[in-house]
């Protein structure tokens, strides 16, 4: 396995909410899990702090980042050029996948499971940008969403059940897209993420 494979399959750890942020990421059992050299997994790794996922400390190891309300605002500056840009795209998203993602965030919410939530959350906006037909913005989403898991682990400290504010949102956008708007729910992608970036932001301060 290459160096980028091991990173990616890091990655899509992060963005399921395998570790939290502040985690060390021991070698020895980080290489064996990949099943990669010890030399490949630190190139890996390189990778994930060059992607701001991780952080290296001289003398102590490789730890998850914690993000900061600047990291979140930065992050979201990126999101809210991007994802309502993607939802006018000639090949617009499909808004049944949209609304199955909502469907499937509303049930885990209701039983509870908000790992469950947040993936389903993350498949929504995923779907957004992979409905592009671009594989550089995909991979560039992806990235975001990797390092806004880690944003959420840390905002569900002050509220474990802040997701599910976010729900109806993404229903209100895909519904609009559905009734042949793509305009309108590019509008309402664009203010329910600057909602999102005030609130998260506030709740990610120490």
């Amino acid at each position: 396995m290459r160096a980028a494979q091991a990173a990616e399959r890091l990655r899509r750890a992060i963005a399921a909410g395998d570790f939290r942020p502040g985690d060390r990421l021991r070698e020895v059992e980080a290489a064996r899990r990949l099943g990669v050299s010890r030399n490949t997994l630190r190139e890996a790794f390189a990778m994930l702090a060059a992607e701001g996922l991780v952080t290296r400390e001289p003398n102590r190891g490789v730890f998850l980042a914690s993000p900061t309300a600047d990291d979140v605002r930065s992050l979201y500056a990126a999101r809210i050029v991007l994802e309502p840009a993607a939802l006018c795209w000639g090949g617009a998203a499909d808004a049944e996948a949209l609304l199955a993602a909502v469907r499937r965030a509303e049930d885990a919410h209701a039983r509870g499971d908000l790992a469950e939530v947040a993936q389903a959350n993350q498949a929504f906006h995923q779907e957004i940008v992979a409905a592009t037909g671009s594989d550089v913005l995909a991979r560039t989403m992806q990235q975001l969403l990797a390092r806004m898991r880690l944003v959420f682990l840390s905002a569900e400290r002050r509220d474990p059940r802040f997701h599910g504010g976010f729900i109806e949102d993404n229903r209100r956008v895909a519904e609009a897209l559905a009734a042949g708007t793509p305009a309108r729910a590019a509008e309402l992608l664009r203010a329910s993420l600057a909602r999102t970036r005030d609130l998260v932001a506030e709740m990610v301060e120490p």
